[in-house]
């Protein structure tokens, strides 16, 4: 729950876009986050270091993929910036990981010649691409994109789940009842059964449907 307030109040905070950076206003604004960036050049890195930290955010820096994924378990992250080409673990190979083991907004960091690349990584859950040389208002932007379309992705997921499970809920229930009418009942008052079990019970309809499935027929 607090994940989920925390990125609801970053897609509010897209509608208050002012914040400055060298004495110019940047046309989107995050409130401070935990950024993970991963690069194996030093210069990028620490560029993007800079710009993120002026932007008031917590920077965890890696120098490849696998250290990226070792600091994201270890001091959880809210969004994440790859380079999309790195030793040991490539942009890609993390990205696939976290978005499997710690889902969160996810930036890969490209080049002009890694069309090739960046069309494999179609198939992962990114949420936006940054070209190098990196402009502190293309990042701000980016981040603020990221995240609300990170967060977006996480309510249909969450609502396709809910879905699933009422269909599952469902299926259970109808079997429960054939189950109860096979022994006499009508419809009506196989569901009623099922009904005031439940409430005895102080449980799930649900879980009423599976204990009376897991028995065997009389």
């Amino acid at each position: 729950m607090a994940r989920e307030a925390t990125l609801l109040y970053l897609a509010v905070s897209l509608t208050h876009r002012h914040k400055s950076l060298h004495g110019r206003p940047l046309p989107y604004y995050n409130p401070a986050m935990r950024i993970l960036i991963a690069d194996d050049e030093s210069i990028i890195r620490m560029g993007l270091k800079s710009i993120l930290q002026e932007l008031g955010h917590e920077v965890l820096p890696a120098t490849n993929g696998r250290e990226a994924l070792e600091m994201a378990r270890r001091h959880h992250p809210d969004l994440a910036i790859l380079d999309i080409k790195m030793p040991f673990t490539d942009g890609l190979q993390a990205a696939k990981t976290l978005a499997r083991t710690q889902p969160m907004p996810i930036l890969l960091l490209t080049a002009f010649s890694e069309q090739d690349l960046i069309d494999k990584a179609s198939d992962l859950p990114i949420h936006g691409y940054l070209i190098k040389p990196v402009k502190p208002e293309e990042l701000s932007a980016a981040i603020a994109v990221a995240t609300k379309r990170f967060l977006d992705s996480q309510i249909l997921k969450e609502e396709a789940d809910k879905l699933a499970d009422a269909l599952e809920t469902r299926k259970l229930l109808d079997k429960a009842k054939a189950r109860l009418m096979a022994t006499g009942l009508s419809e009506e008052e196989a569901y009623r059964t099922l009904q005031q079990q439940a409430r005895n019970g102080r449980i799930s309809l649900r879980a009423v449907a599976t204990a009376i499935l897991k028995q065997k027929p009389s």
